[in-house]
């Protein structure tokens, strides 16, 4: 597995090793120990997985402390606009965002740390969507960002019709990014 890390420190792509031939192809989306020689210590402990139209955006959704949480994304089926945004406000990139297409084309994965909201818009007829995370879901510390806000003059391009885009009334009705509780 490849890593290849972004402008934002602790976001990485990962990039499986893929092994075809005439049977279609092999490849492993985790292996602990890789990721470990890497000098990423995540143990994964709870996987999720979500079904969604084109035009869905889902997020931006994150955990506070103690129940924050580590994040590997990848699309088993179709292609979606990942979005990750940093909310570390120590950070050198405080309320900077990263995005990048992941699909069942490409089999990149991405990998959130924890201190970052996270989102996606689906760019295909429909997307499956797993990731693996490194802590339990806890409904009382998840918070969200409203998907349109505006991060320091910045807002994120969606890729969607604002006209086709479909959000869950939650996200729809959250918070703006300059007034989400933050406790990274």
């Amino acid at each position: 597995m490849k890593f290849t890390s972004t402008f934002i420190s602790d976001l990485f792509i990962c990039e499986p090793t893929i092994r075809s031939d005439a049977r279609g192809y092999f490849f492993e989306s985790c292996n602990e120990s890789i990721f470990q020689k890497n000098g990423l210590n995540c143990h994964f402990v709870q996987d999720n997985q979500s079904k969604s139209s084109y035009g869905v955006i889902r997020g931006l959704h994150y955990q506070l402390h103690p129940q924050a949480q580590t994040k590997l994304v990848r699309v088993l089926q179709g292609k979606i606009l990942d979005v990750a945004v940093d909310i570390r406000k120590n950070s050198k990139t405080f309320g900077q965002f990263f995005t990048i297409e992941l699909s069942s084309e490409n089999q990149l994965q991405l990998l959130v740390p924890r201190g970052f909201a996270h989102g996606f818009s689906v760019l295909s007829d429909e997307a499956i969507v797993f990731y693996k995370c490194d802590n339990f879901y806890n409904f009382d510390l998840e918070r969200q960002i409203n998907p349109f806000s505006d991060f320091f003059g910045k807002k994120i391009d969606w890729k969607i019709p604002s006209s086709q885009a479909i959000c869950s009334e939650k996200d729809k009705n959250s918070l703006f990014f300059e007034k989400v509780e933050n406790n990274f």
